[in-house]
């Protein structure tokens, strides 16, 4: 066996033995490394959950290869300046603006009005406030990749013939049909009767809004009961004959109605374009300041947990020091001394950060079994939680073995 793998296994053997013998005090100093990389692990994979909920919320909710035109389409807050300024920009979207886009690109191109109201519904004696009354053609469904669980969604025909049929939300069946099978009932708005003939799939929220309590009516409908649109917005997506990307459905949209604007050269739009790219950037910006934020302050209890561990050591170099100067006077040298210490420390704080790692991903994955999330435990967080913890454990044995192996054997003898 060579000098330095010889050293290495004495000092680490006489770490061990250090640590089985002070078993009680070895775990309560772990205890902090524990805790800490538990809860950077717990964080890290609740962020991962966030994430990967938004994403599914914004599938949802907006369809995977589906954009949106309108007068103002943005994802996140503006200030009351850029509203301003685009509204006085942006051109309004009208009926015609759609017929237009399908009678120029509508081979290609998949096209749905949405209109959208608040307002209440009543079944019987029972009343559902504020609901999201949505005014859409008959391909929405299509378009956004909307799921009918019960019953079917209306068709172009009922759409056409101004039918007052409606899609309803889980929300809506929970309030006004708890006891009854809703398809085939009616619900009245304003004194417009409409029958239910289908029902969406439960959607949950996004972007901190509520999405189980729709009310999908033909568009036609919806200009009857609340008048003409000021400004349409427009939802489309490429057809699957087309064999375009929804970014060249995009540009295919936005050159037809430039074009219907007369938008010159170089000019911006005069209107907004959203995108599921969009709507995915600005939930990572989010999670991306969450992370800056709550990560290095969950970090801190890992810094609590290395200043333990150093008071431990250095507590363990005092209890140990006529052992110290045994060891020099039989011929250790300062550097055998140091090494033993922080091989002590290293282990110490690696054995905590697999415990930690283990007992943060234990937590999220049972998280994820009682609640139906997804906590994902990510090779990043298991990497850092690894890294961290043995990088403490250097820092803080690295004074402590410092200061043994800088004891005189003599001095260290005599003490008791």
């Amino acid at each position: 066996m060579s000098s330095i793998r010889y050293r290495l296994f004495t000092a680490a053997a006489l770490a061990v033995s250090s640590l089985v013998a002070h078993k009680l005090r070895s775990f309560l100093t772990l205890l902090g490394v524990i805790i800490g990389v538990a809860s950077v692990v717990l964080v890290g994979a609740a962020i991962e959950g966030l994430g990967n909920y938004a994403e599914e919320s914004t599938s949802k909710a907006f369809g995977s290869e589906t954009y949106l035109v309108a007068q103002i389409a943005n994802v996140g807050r503006m200030t009351r300046k850029e509203r301003a300024d685009k509204l006085r920009r942006n051109r309004q979207l009208r009926n015609e603006d759609l017929d237009y886009l399908v009678t120029s690109t509508g081979d290609e191109v998949l096209y749905s009005a949405y209109r959208n109201q608040a307002d209440d519904l009543k079944h019987g004696n029972q009343t559902m406030e504020a609901a999201s009354i949505l005014g859409v053609s008959a391909n929405i469904a299509e378009i956004r990749d909307l799921v009918v669980v019960e019953g079917r969604f209306f068709t172009e025909q009922e759409e056409q013939a101004r039918q007052q049929v409606a899609v309803i939300g889980q929300d809506v069946v929970t309030e006004l049909f708890p006891a009854v099978v809703p398809i085939g009932q009616t619900i009245t708005i304003r004194g417009f009767i409409f029958t239910v003939v289908g029902v969406q799939e439960k959607l949950g929220s996004a972007d901190g809004r509520y999405q189980d309590n729709s009310f999908y009516i033909p568009a036609t409908v919806f200009n009857r009961i609340y008048g003409p649109p000021k400004s349409l917005s427009i939802f489309a997506r490429p057809k699957a004959k087309s064999g375009l990307t929804l970014a060249e459905s995009l540009d295919l949209s936005r050159v037809a109605l430039r074009t219907r604007f007369k938008a010159r050269p170089g000019a911006e739009d005069p209107f907004d374009t959203l995108t599921p790219d969009a709507i995915r950037a600005f939930v990572d910006s989010i999670l991306g300041l969450v992370k800056a934020i709550v990560i290095p302050v969950t970090a801190i209890s890992l810094i609590v947990g290395g200043i333990v561990v150093m008071n431990i050591m250095l507590v363990s170099v005092t209890e140990r020091t006529r052992e110290i100067g045994l060891r020099k006077a039989l011929g250790a040298r300062r550097g055998d001394i140091m090494l033993q210490f922080l091989i002590e420390s290293v282990m110490m704080s690696a054995m905590g950060g697999l415990m930690g790692l283990s007992l943060g991903a234990g937590v999220a994955y049972a998280l994820s079994f009682a609640f139906g999330l997804k906590l994902g435990v990510s090779v990043v967080y298991v990497v850092l939680a690894i890294v961290v913890s043995s990088v403490v454990g250097i820092l803080s044995g690295w004074y402590p073995a410092s200061r043994a192996a800088k004891l005189n054997p003599v001095e260290a003898l005599q003490s008791e």
